[in-house]
């Protein structure tokens, strides 16, 4: 069987030979300087949880502005509903029938607090090789998840020049860390105990440190992959931010039974998420005082949706997910669609608004062809390059797959406006698929399943064909192990 599906990215579908070059992509008068990326991807980030997609509590001026000036996507999805195997589906362009990343896996590393997760093997190839190759600076900043340091997953592995951050997802569980990881060095955090608040702020350091990154390699072309761990849980937040929210709603304190208790969680999931928002100001502001503004592309994306423990974030409360069914750790569409905003001064159209229907695992592909590179890679994904240039988009996904292990063992597919999901296959291998109509019922209320057979054969030739099963412990006894599911 096929496992990969493979495309050559010669340049621009139908916008002419000079946009195939650097210059005019995004080079300078100066000369032909690639463009600069920098893609930020929120952590539990819900799609609805953004003023510019109709968030009306929380406040998220910098990224709203974004989609003024740039481009808002209605439908974008996530690689999977949890964060290991998302962020391998973002890194290597292959979608969940193929990645070998499909659940939160934790593996031991003897001599060390948090092991990691299961590593990305050295064959894998990632967003940042890809770039490297075209001569990029690369640096990741915030949360990893794909490997321990020293590992075949470890980011200075897999294309990276630098990394600061949490190299393992468990350890991203607290933001007052004892220490965090520079490149392959345990920084300790003086003042700072893993308690509920602490002398240092690791979201605040991870920031700074991603924008001296873009202070350092101003004179080159560059690719900055900052990963914030914002607004996972725990509930932490610098006083002076949750102050901010504080007193606005009624709140019933939570009291710490999976993660830190907070006295007002309302208001400090919202600060999270403003703090958030005030660190993509803080990048757009240094984008603009060294000039760099016009020749950077910035993406603003989450790995998955919102969190499903309503003690600590009340997602009916924020509308999280604007009526959409299901939550992290669900493929249903709450669960796996995600907000993205694309902002390129002079390239793409201010105030777009795109339908097209958009994946994690194109972003190699994209991002490939904004680096011009003619190169054939092994991807699933299809560059929206056209897109986010306001042309026609000539080639569009036949299908999307998600094969996610966790929670009980899921697949979806949606194939234009169908939507299958399997749910317990862990208990139930051979669970029927149920099948929504998203264009009808956006929400996934009524299961066509019965109605529609002619439908279901459809998605399981597309199965058949695109889901392969990695030789890793998660798949040894079968499609889905019954081992510990870490949360991520």
């Amino acid at each position: 069987m096929d496992r990969r599906r493979f495309l050559h990215f010669t340049g621009l579908m139908g916008l002419g030979a000079t946009c195939l070059s650097p210059r005019g992509l995004g080079g300078t008068e100066h000369g032909s300087r690639l463009p600069n990326i920098v893609f930020i991807m929120a952590d539990d980030l819900g799609y609805g949880e953004l003023g510019c997609y109709g968030q009306t509590l929380i406040e998220t001026p910098n990224v709203d502005r974004m989609a003024r000036e740039g481009m808002r996507f209605t439908q974008c999805y996530a690689g999977s509903p949890v964060c290991a195997p998302s962020r391998g589906v973002l890194m290597t362009g292959l979608h969940g029938g193929h990645a070998f990343v499909r659940d939160n896996l934790s593996v031991k590393v003897d001599g060390t607090e948090f092991g990691g997760q299961l590593p990305l093997p050295s064959e894998s190839r990632t967003v940042a090789e890809v770039l490297k190759r075209r001569g990029y600076a690369t640096g990741a900043f915030g949360k990893w998840g794909l490997g321990h340091v020293g590992s075949t997953g470890d980011p200075l592995r897999k294309g990276f020049d630098r990394f600061f951050g949490y190299n393992c997802q468990a350890h991203a569980h607290n933001l007052y860390p004892r220490y965090l990881v520079r490149d392959s060095e345990e920084i300790p955090l003086k003042g700072n105990t893993r308690g509920l608040t602490g002398e240092k702020y690791a979201p605040a350091l991870i920031a700074d440190q991603a924008i001296s990154f873009i202070h350092e390699h101003r004179h080159e072309p560059f690719f900055l992959y900052y990963a914030s761990v914002l607004p996972h849980l725990a509930l932490q937040a610098p006083e002076e931010e949750v102050a901010h929210y504080r007193g606005r709603w009624e709140e019933t304190p939570y009291e710490g039974k999976s993660y830190l208790p907070h006295p007002a969680p309302k208001s400090c999931y919202a600060a999270m998420i403003t703090f958030l928002d005030k660190q993509v100001g803080r990048v757009l502001e240094a984008l603009e005082e060294l000039g760099l503004d016009r020749d950077t592309v910035v993406f603003f994306t989450s790995d998955n949706g919102t969190t499903h423990l309503k003690e600590q974030v009340d997602y009916e409360f924020f509308d999280s997910v604007r009526g959409l069914r299901g939550l992290k750790g669900s493929v249903y569409e709450g669960g796996i669609r995600v907000p993205m905003v694309v902002r390129w001064p002079g390239k793409i159209p201010e105030g777009s608004v795109a339908d097209h229907l958009a994946a994690h695992h194109d972003i190699l592909a994209t991002l490939s062809e904004i680096s011009g590179d003619p190169s054939v890679e092994e991807t699933d994904g299809l560059s929206f390059l056209p897109t986010l240039l306001g042309r026609e988009q000539e080639e569009k996904h036949g299908f999307l797959l998600w094969d996610f292990a966790g929670y009980g063992g899921q697949i979806a597919v949606r194939m234009g406006k169908w939507k299958a999901v399997k749910s317990d296959l862990r208990k139930n291998p051979d669970a029927p698929f149920q099948l929504y109509d998203l264009e009808q019922d956006p929400s996934e209320q009524r299961d066509l399943a019965a109605k529609r057979p002619d439908i279901l054969v459809q998605i399981e030739e597309i199965l058949s064909r695109e889901r392969s099963l990695p030789e890793t412990e998660a798949f040894r006894f079968g499609p889905y192990s019954k081992g510990k599911e870490p949360a991520g």
